[in-house]
């Protein structure tokens, strides 16, 4: 059986380091220039270097995105931002342009590139084009299904790896080339500047009648035609690994620090499971499904892995994700009465129930039982975004641990 790879996303060195503590064998990461998600904090040239110390220090493997399709004035910026992250030492550049490609083969020559879904990977003649120019790895467009990414891996070389999306975010632009942000707004999805014009609500209005809205379904509030749900593969690992699929990754580089450690711990959990004993996987498939419920996403789809999707797929009447958990911190020091000390994220307060993800799956229910803010002054709640605290909850915890509390749902 082939080695099996979580690949997981960061937008910050907090984000990556949770990624890394819960699970993840590889973290992928945006640099600040060329990367596809620009409104992410992304990392400087130093977090970068100390990414890699991080990662490298637990047998993690650090992946950069260069995956922006370039215009004629990128191709010289291209090759400094290559130069400068020369002595770093990525394991790997993900990569969608041709050009870019060339350039990174000649700064770079050492580095493994592994060619973005973005360049619209639908057939194995693709992969091997890429093997021959020398990538060692190709990330398959998400609109294949299981049964063609299986024929693939049947016609390149064994040495060649196929990377798949298995959670996370869908476009709705074929694997991910949209036009639509750049036409409405002037920002290019392609060079990382996406305003996501797919999460909005359209009508249909008639060129004499300005005004006057027609509902696109038949529903007087609009609808949301392009948004579609959130792919979710948890249940069908044993499906992904037959079609011979190298690395399971996971979108979300905007995504918060509970959303990865939630995602890369279930991930991690029913790989192992799985690996370790296909019965135990299905044993624990109800608990897999329930943990993964508790990080932000818009209801669940398979995309397209078994055949062609339909209007299941869609989220028509809101954009609004389904957000069961909020996120309270990450224990940051413990002090010498077992307190943790943290930066607190969303509100809480004493007497309420938290919970603690332990690192291999256990989920510890802890009452807070005191407060107190950066002054050591009790408090009651901690009402305050990005506050300084020390919590009692009874007991230590491991540094890196996710905080998070059942979300209070409105009466409205």
């Amino acid at each position: 059986m082939r080695k099996i790879e979580l690949l997981i996303p960061a937008g910050s060195l907090e984000v990556l380091k949770v990624a890394v503590d819960y699970g993840a064998d590889a973290v992928y990461i945006g640099g600040q220039a060329f990367g596809l998600r620009a409104k992410a904090h992304n990392f400087t040239l130093e977090e970068m270097k100390e990414a890699i110390e991080y990662c490298h220090a637990r047998d993690v493997k650090l992946y950069v995105t260069a995956n922006v399709f370039a215009h004629n004035d990128d191709l010289e910026g291209v090759r400094k931002y290559f130069e400068s992250i020369k002595s770093v030492g990525i394991d790997a550049l993900i990569i969608s342009d041709p050009a870019i490609f060339t350039i990174a083969k000649e700064v770079l020559p050492e580095v493994e590139i592994h060619i973005s879904t973005q360049a619209n990977n639908t057939n194995y003649g693709i992969y091997q084009f890429w093997h021959k120019l020398g990538a060692t790895r190709v990330v398959s467009a998400r609109e294949l299904s299981l049964r063609e990414i299986k024929e693939i891996r049947e016609h390149i070389p064994e040495s060649m790896e196929i990377e798949s999306f298995i959670h996370g975010a869908m476009c709705i632009s074929y694997s991910g080339r949209c036009l639509l942000s750049h036409f409405l707004t002037g920002r290019d999805a392609n060079r990382g500047a996406c305003t996501h014009p797919c999460r909005w609500k359209y009508s249909v209005v008639e060129e004499t009648r300005p005004g006057e809205y027609f509902p696109v379904e038949e529903d007087d509030r609009g609808t949301y035609i392009f948004n579609s749900k959130d792919l979710c593969m948890v249940e069908h690992v044993p499906e992904l690994v037959d079609a011979g699929i190298d690395s399971f990754k996971v979108e979300g580089r905007m995504k918060t620090a509970l959303y990865v450690a939630t995602v890369a711990r279930t991930y991690r959990k029913a790989i192992d499971d799985y690996l370790k004993d296909p019965k135990l996987y299905q044993e624990h498939l109800e608990w897999y499904k329930e943990e993964i419920g508790k990080c932000t996403y818009r209801q669940f789809t398979t995309g397209f892995y078994f055949g062609k999707t339909d209007s299941d797929s869609q989220v028509y009447d809101n954009n609004d994700y389904v957000k069961e958990y909020t996120y309270i911190g990450k224990v940051e020091s413990v002090d010498e009465q077992g307190r943790l000390g943290f930066i607190q994220r969303n509100k809480f307060s004493v007497g309420e129930k938290i919970e603690a993800m332990m690192f291999h799956g256990e989920n510890l229910e802890l009452e807070v039982l005191a407060i107190y803010n950066e002054d050591m002054v009790s408090v009651e709640n901690a009402p305050h975004p990005k506050e300084p605290l020390r919590v009692d909850v009874g007991q230590p915890l491991p540094v890196g641990t996710i905080l998070r509390r059942k979300a209070i749902k409105s009466s409205l």
